[in-house]
């Protein structure tokens, strides 16, 4: 009787050990898989993600293509890993500085700058986060460098909208060769528009023409200014300047009914005032931009990236104005859509 107790004991003995490695076996099974969860929701937390600053100036048809055209080209490489602050400053310098601070308060992982004020303000509000610059004519001139030679250094590189600002002058004298006074109309605030001026200036007079520079400080002005330009000159030209941009309408207001041609320096200011322009696309510009983002926010030294340059121009003319001036266009021009 006590041998069978006896072994009776060693038997349950057994059991609650066997039980015990089995419930240990479970609990160590358990610990694995919680530990590779947990290593798994590490390796997402650490996947690159990266948030972008849009400073855009202002609103119009060609700083919108370029924002469009960045965030388009950088959704497609890198897909939900990106997200995107746009903000736009309604054509206040001052407002663009506000937002380049909340984008440094931020810590965004890069900012886009769309057009020179834009540029300006990200580069006095940060020597850190990557910027990069669009719809920017002259880099240059926009950030003071004496000699530049092409590559910005430190945090900022982008692209440039320069059209041939010669061939432009060509493009006047071709289509208006009997214009004899040629108003250049500006905004004075846009240092970038002033440069244009000043070359295309140089070029008209060289074949001929004379040359008046007409500035305006702000949209306030810009009609009294553009009716003093019709009653002096014959033919206009306007740069890539966005406070023109942002006005088409007044100054073809203006402009068509004194039957005064005018030649723009893009061709969003062209649909809206101009007969013809030599321009670029500021949505492949904008695209550009976006490659070059991607580089950057995968490692590459953004102080050694030079500035790149739109590869391709096209003569465009809008028809309807043409026909009105009583205006000829060679063939080799590019009609431009009307709404």
């Amino acid at each position: 009787m006590k041998t069978a107790k006896k072994l009776f004991s060693i038997m349950l003995t057994l059991v609650m050990v066997l039980s015990l490695t089995a419930c240990g076996g479970s609990k160590s099974e358990t610990t694995e898989e919680t530990q590779e969860e947990q290593t798994e929701q590490a390796s997402t937390d650490d996947a690159a993600s990266y948030k972008i600053g849009i400073c855009q100036l202002v609103q119009h048809e060609a700083l919108d293509a370029a924002t469009k055209g960045f965030m388009d080209t950088v959704k497609e490489k890198l897909g939900d890993s990106v997200t995107f602050d746009e903000q736009n400053a309604q054509g206040d310098s001052n407002t663009c500085s506000t937002i380049i601070n909340g984008f440094v308060s931020e810590g965004v992982d890069l900012i886009l700058a769309n057009a020179t004020p834009a540029l300006q303000a990200a580069a006095a509000g940060t020597n850190e986060i990557p910027i990069l610059g669009t719809s920017v004519t002259e880099y240059g001139v926009a950030l003071e460098i004496d000699d530049f030679d092409g590559t910005v250094g430190g945090n900022i590189s982008g692209t440039s909208d320069l059209a041939p600002l010669e061939d432009q002058a060509k493009m006047l004298n071709e289509l208006l060769p009997d214009a004899k006074n040629i108003g250049l109309l500006y905004c004075s605030a846009e240092a970038n528009s002033q440069y244009q001026v000043d070359e295309v200036k140089k070029f008209l007079e060289d074949m001929g023409y004379a040359c008046e520079l007409y500035a305006f400080s702000d949209s306030n002005d810009l009609s009294s200014v553009a009716t003093t330009v019709a009653s002096e000159c014959d033919a206009v030209y306007v740069p890539t300047d966005n406070t023109v941009a942002s006005n088409t309408e007044l100054i073809n207001n203006i402009f068509l009914p004194a039957k005064i041609p005018v030649i723009a320096g893009e061709e969003g200011i062209c649909s809206g005032c101009g007969i013809a322009t030599l321009s670029i696309s500021y949505y492949d510009l904008g695209c550009a931009t976006g490659e070059m983002a991607v580089k950057v926010l995968q490692g590459e030294d953004i102080s050694t990236m030079p500035i790149e340059y739109a590869p391709n121009f096209t003569k465009k003319y809008v028809p309807s104005r043409c026909e009105e001036l009583g205006i000829t266009i060679p063939d080799d021009y590019e009609a431009i859509e009307e709404e």
